[in-house]
């Protein structure tokens, strides 16, 4: 291709917006470069990496089995740990054909919908759930029975450990099945409107599945009444002919006097009764980070194996205070073990968002117990009986990030960390262990990679997936020290590298002090031309609770689509700046009490850095855009650094977080507190206040059903926009909630947008993305 006049791409560089005569310095078909982007889309591109996700299920201690994606479809292997062996689970076209002769519907053998494997006792045979109905069947002869009846399904329900109960709410109370004897067990009786058992409701998400944590024999289970009574109405309107539909539900905000509080209780189902926990009402506060659910089982609670104790977090409403308890099951006494206050606030993870790292270790009489308080998130070892600090486990400048399992016996503790191994990608997860009293701390996986663990039910096991954001995944088998067993997969990106997909490229910057390190990832087009100069594009999501880039793993097609918006010519990044987690303490808090701040100054450091090193950045061509947090600091980046960034696409923003969750907003600002002049403690962060100072080209877009992220707070910035005279655009997204950012349409939207007002091209007429 003919590259234009240096005085022409000059003046395209300079005056972008006259899109007529910048075209000609792009005479490639536009349209073209569409279908090649649209072929880059994470959900047209992750299905062609074949062999990279292993998800061990073990339903004996030393076998254990799992699914991978193939070309052909899936395959199922078993793995004998104890033997070191991999196979395949059974011939898959055998019991396809039986199948199918058996029910009379069709099954491909590599498209066996088949959940929950075990094998039988004599070993030759292999059960397993399908069609709602458990079968057995013998794959040595490859003869299978039709089931006489069908497994029984509890509709938003959450099962007992064993099987034998399920849990559920009726109108507002706490109701349990019998799996077994059949029949409903009523638990509760006096729940109520706004003041119901079992409740999940934290305002920004909700379920009608019950918040409970089961006891390890399913004879009991925690859970809570919560109280909603006087908390404020947060309303939506679903759009329908005629008269829209009104949906309320309670939603607390920073600074509301009545909040969402819980009142413990312990159900006994064997026996028939509910225990009141003997404690005062407890925040809806995970000391990880926001809620407290986390899947099927309340976060900060723990059972002891015997089901005679239960231990719970109590967080307060500003995250600096936390206790650990522990309730009696029979009488609901409770003692209060360890107490601790954390400033800006206290986590209990590296990952900012994670399963909570205390273990409560009923057989030595001891807590495991995880602190920033030196800066960095380490684990503490105290006396179950005292509260007394025994000794730290481990130490340093790097961070434990997720505990995985504790040998109590052994006296071993394995966890992931990161930021450890010198020379290595900060971010990159590795798996260790370490004796109780701190001695023998050991690296348990030596490669040079992230990595993605999951431990066997008894320890005795774990698979271990490593990649880097260009290194595809290689899973294996290791035994707890750490000594290999056997390989499991490779995977196979064949049909990938073929589509010309090419990865992303790792980099490191420096933040805003001009000390600390950065590390981001760079996407490039497939036609990149060093000779050329290209637009630049920032993705981000500001954290604190996550970071832009998120996890090291390989993806084919990493969030935001950055890959697919690259090959419309320009150069995107996305880096993790001050503020987001999985660094230390004083990292992530770095602009704790000034949301708006994004980590943006990091951001527009970053780039230019990279700029000065690579002459093909155009810096007079700068974009930015995000969803959620992304679309707060996209937001915030267009208003209040109106000199560096030129174009953005903010979509589903918390403008400004007096209106978005209260927990979220009270730890990252802090408590909603007014001041004598008129503002409060939440002014600094609500970007409509800065409207006045747009001057680029701001797209914004919402959905009006989001129950998260409330368009309310983005209607805040439209109207002082108006009010300032300023011009932006916007897309409303009929009856969408929270998760729009990847619906066809608003992404071809953005690329739209950045084509052109960053590139000066006029794009395609109504190009369609077929997904």
């Amino acid at each position: 291709m003919k590259h234009a006049p240096a005085a022409l791409t000059l003046v395209c560089a300079v005056l972008t917006s006259f899109s007529a005569l910048c075209a000609q310095q792009q005479p490639q078909d536009i349209r073209a470069r569409y279908e090649r982007a649209a072929q880059l889309l994470g959900s047209v591109v992750e299905p062609l990496v074949h062999r990279a996700e292993v998800r061990p299920e073990w339903p004996t201690p030393d076998r254990f089995w799992y699914r991978v994606r193939t070309p052909d479809g899936h395959e199922f292997i078993t793995v004998d740990a104890a033997r070191g062996t991999r196979e395949r689970a059974f011939d898959h076209e055998h019991l396809a054909r039986t199948l199918t002769e058996v029910t009379g519907t069709a099954y491909s053998p590599w498209s066996l919908p088949l959940e929950r494997l075990r094998p039988t006792q004599d070993g030759r045979g292999l059960g397993f759930e399908l069609d709602r109905r458990r079968w057995e069947c013998d794959v040595v002869a490859y003869t299978c029975e039709r089931p006489a009846t069908a497994i029984e399904a509890v509709t938003n329900s959450v099962m007992s450990p064993d099987g034998r109960y399920a849990a559920f709410r009726r109108e507002h109370d706490l109701w349990v099945r019998d799996m077994a004897a059949g029949g409903d067990v009523r638990l509760t009786s006096d729940g109520a409107e706004r003041y119901g058992y079992a409740t999940d409701n934290e305002g920004w998400r909700r379920s009608d599945r019950p918040a409970v944590t089961w006891s390890p024999d399913g004879s009991k289970l925690l859970t809570f009444r919560l109280d909603e009574r006087g908390v404020g109405d947060m309303h939506l309107l679903q759009m329908a002919a005629g008269r829209p539909v009104l949906h309320s539900w309670a939603y607390a905000l920073p600074g509301d006097s009545v909040v969402p509080m819980h009142e413990w209780v312990i159900a006994d189902v064997d026996a028939g009764r509910v225990v009141p926990v003997q404690a005062p009402a407890d925040h809806q506060r995970s000391s990880s980070c926001c809620g407290r659910l986390r899947g099927d089982a309340i976060a900060d609670t723990e059972w002891s194996p015997d089901g005679r104790q239960v231990a719970f977090m109590s967080v307060s409403r500003d995250y600096r205070d936390v206790a650990l308890r522990i309730a009696d099951a029979a009488t609901g006494a409770v003692r209060t073990v360890i107490e601790e206050r954390g400033e800006p606030y206290f986590e209990s993870s590296g990952g900012g968002r994670g399963v909570p790292n205390w273990r409560v270790l009923h057989d030595r009489s001891e807590v495991i117990w995880y602190s920033n308080r030196d800066g960095f998130g380490h684990l503490y070892l105290y006396d179950l009986a005292t509260g007394t600090l025994k000794n730290r486990i481990t130490e340093g400048p790097w961070l434990v990030v997720d505990v995985l399992h504790v040998d109590q016996a052994g006296g071993w503790v394995y966890f992931t960390a990161v930021n450890r191994e010198p020379g290595r990608d900060p971010y990159h997860r590795h798996l260790y262990r370490v004796r109780l009293n701190g001695q023998e701390l050991a690296l348990l996986t030596p490669e040079d990679a992230d990595h993605v663990i999951t431990m066997s039910p008894d320890g005795r096991w774990f698979t271990s997936t490593h990649s880097t954001v260009s290194r595809p995944p290689v899973t294996v088998l290791r035994r707890a020290d750490g000594g290999m067993v056997v390989g499991l997969e490779e995977a196979n990106v064949a049909q990938l590298v073929a589509t010309g997909w090419t990865p992303p490229e790792p980099f490191t910057v420096k933040a805003r002090d001009g000390e600390t390190d950065l590390h981001g990832v760079m996407y490039r087009p497939s036609d990149f031309d060093p000779s050329r100069r290209y637009p630049i594009i920032n993705h981000i999501y500001p954290g604190p609770q996550a970071g832009s880039v998120g996890p090291r793993t390989f993806s084919a097609g990493r969030r935001g689509n950055a890959q697919a918006l690259a090959e419309l010519g320009f150069v995107v990044v996305q880096m993790d700046g001050l503020g987001s987690p999985m660094r230390s303490l004083p990292f992530q808090a770095y602009y704790h009490g000034n949301l708006a701040d994004n980590g943006l100054p990091d951001q527009i450091a970053g780039m230019r850095e990279l700029a000065a090193r690579h002459p093909w950045i155009d810096l007079d061509r700068v974009g930015i855009y995000g969803h959620s947090g992304g679309g707060f600091a996209t937001a915030a980046a267009m208003l209040q650094h109106p000199d560096f960034f030129h174009v953005g696409v903010a979509s589903a923003g918390n403008m400004d977080n007096r209106g978005y969750t209260y927990y979220w907003g009270e730890k990252w600002q802090g408590l909603l507190e007014p001041r004598n002049d008129g503002t409060d403690t939440y002014t600094n962060q609500a970007v409509q206040l800065a409207a006045a100072n747009l001057q680029g080209r701001l797209l914004i877009a919402y959905g009006t059903m989001d129950n998260n992220v409330h368009p309310n707070m983005t209607l805040q910035l439209i109207n002082e926009l108006i009010r300032h005279d300023r011009d932006f655009d916007t897309i409303v997204m009929p009856n969408r909630n929270h998760g729009f950012a990847n619906e066809p349409y608003f992404v071809r939207r953005t690329w739209d947008y950045f084509v052109t007002h960053l590139r000066g091209e006029t794009p395609p007429r109504e190009f369609r993305i077929v997904q």
